[in-house]
Parts: structure tokens; sequence; C-alpha cells
């Protein structure tokens, strides 16, 4: 079984927030994940950026999954009344 190291993502633009500072949006790409045979590397998107990208990514430690390790609040009450 597998499991992500690193995401890796990547500038892929500028914004303003609300304050009026500017910062980077941020655009993930793929992932490092640990096999069997060692560490690999998955790309899932090849980055288009205005002006063209560097070809430089950055490997930061993955977010939690949310919503899949959640129980899920499913009303069984409710399916019973659905007349198919």
């Amino acid at each position: 079984m597998s499991r992500t190291i690193k995401e890796i993502t990547i500038v892929s633009g500028k914004y303003t927030n609300k304050d009026g500072q500017e910062k980077s949006r941020y655009q993930r790409i793929g992932s490092m994940i640990e096999t069997k045979n060692g560490p690999m590397l998955k790309i899932d998107s090849i980055p288009v950026v205005e002006g063209g990208w560097s070809g430089w990514a950055y490997l930061n430690d993955p977010k939690p999954q949310e919503g899949y390790a959640k129980k899920s609040s499913h009303n069984d009450s409710f399916d019973s009344d659905v007349p198919f």
C-alpha cells in the first residue's frame, strides 16, 4: 500500500486579499508517494501559468484529508420514506 509523503505545489499566480495585501496563489500539481519499491513522483497536471512556469515546485507535508475519516451522519429513517 502506498502513502503520500509530500504534496507538490507551485505558485500559479497572485491575488489581492480583502486587506489589500498581494498574496501568492498555489496549485497542487502532484504528490510524492512511498511505495514498496521506494519513493515515486506522481504528476497530476502540468501547470500553465501566465509568463510560463519556471519549473520550480514546493514539496509540502500532506494536508489531512477531510471527509474521509469523518463518520457519516447518514439518517436511515429519511431513506426509508423514499418510494423507490
